[in-house]
């Protein structure tokens, strides 16, 4: 019988620097049931893979070491799925990348209560902060109470919705892989999968940091022409959950994509496309929405 509670899916590469500090934030976590952490080396050229493996011999029984014989995404293995897949037995997962880390002991416990309350739902979120190099940090937090979010939010909101140190997923959710995940298998594609059926259960506390602009980071490798061609894949993915779910979703994907196209025409430095009259009200309403992030941001600061 699997008597797992929470399988934490934590992939690394590089990360030396910090993952101690994501393998101490698993550690402190208030956990009266079993969890199981299986972190990932993707072959780092650092001391990552020495690090986990400290942990793993001081752990055995909690930390499960994954060392790749060479670089699996360089070669387009999508590491979750295709590698750590079929070690996953938790009722619930979550994930933490090995250069972000959990600040409350109380997270997974939180998390756990909260989805075991609410059957409807298969997926939790929470409030997160973003450190950027030098020190300087950002509150992500879409909500500022707790609350259900609809999966037409979640879509609209993108990758960047919520952190992805801040998901929790039911097992069963997370295993099963439709075929707009086939498309892309990242934490947006499981966002919108896990809100499908109930929305997203979201807790407005501050649980977690997400570290942005790192080097060899995602958000680093994810950079103009990268970053662009990284939205034509969302895209396709977009239209492939509009096959999935037909009527569905069609209004909000079709505004998520065309805020994408507003993106990459800002990104391009095409301000006078975006002024046209087909961009115009898109472009108005990429506007609005930065603004409050703006105000939300000072808010919290205040």
């Amino acid at each position: 019988m699997n008597d797992v509670k929470v399988t934490v899916v934590c992939l690394c590469y590089n990360h030396e620097a910090w993952v101690r500090d994501a393998l101490e934030g698993f550690l402190r976590q208030d956990m009266p049931w079993p969890v199981e952490v299986l972190v990932h080396d993707d072959a780092s050229t650092d001391g990552t893979g020495a690090v986990i493996d400290e942990y793993a011999s001081r752990y055995p029984d909690f930390i499960f070491p994954f060392h790749a014989p060479g670089n699996l995404v360089s070669k387009g293995v999508e590491i979750a799925r295709d590698v750590l897949m079929p070690y996953v037995r938790g009722e619930y997962v979550a994930l933490c990348e090995g250069d972000d880390y959990w600040t409350d002991p109380s997270k997974l416990r939180r998390q756990v209560e909260a989805l075991d309350a609410r059957p409807e739902c298969d997926i939790c979120a929470h409030a997160a902060l973003r450190k950027r190099p030098g020190g300087s940090t950002w509150h992500d937090a879409p909500r500022r109470s707790d609350c259900i979010i609809p999966a037409g939010d979640v879509i609209l909101g993108g990758g960047g919705f919520v952190a992805t140190s801040s998901l929790l997923v039911r097992g069963d959710r997370y295993r099963e892989v439709p075929p707009f995940r086939e498309v892309l298998f990242n934490d947006y594609s499981l966002q919108i999968w896990g809100s499908m059926r109930g929305g997203m259960a979201y807790l407005a506390s501050f649980m977690s940091v997400y570290r942005q602009g790192l080097p060899g980071s995602w958000t680093s490798a994810h950079r103009g022409k990268a970053h662009m061609a990284y939205r034509v894949r969302i895209r396709a993915m977009l239209r492939a959950l509009a096959e999935y779910a037909p009527g569905r979703f069609d209004d909000v994907i079709a505004r998520r994509i065309s805020l994408y196209d507003s993106d990459d025409l800002a990104a391009g430095g095409h301000f006078l496309r975006m002024l046209g009259p087909g961009q115009l009200s898109v472009t108005r309403e990429q506007i609005r929405r930065n603004w409050r992030k703006l105000l939300a941001e000072l808010r919290y600061r205040l």
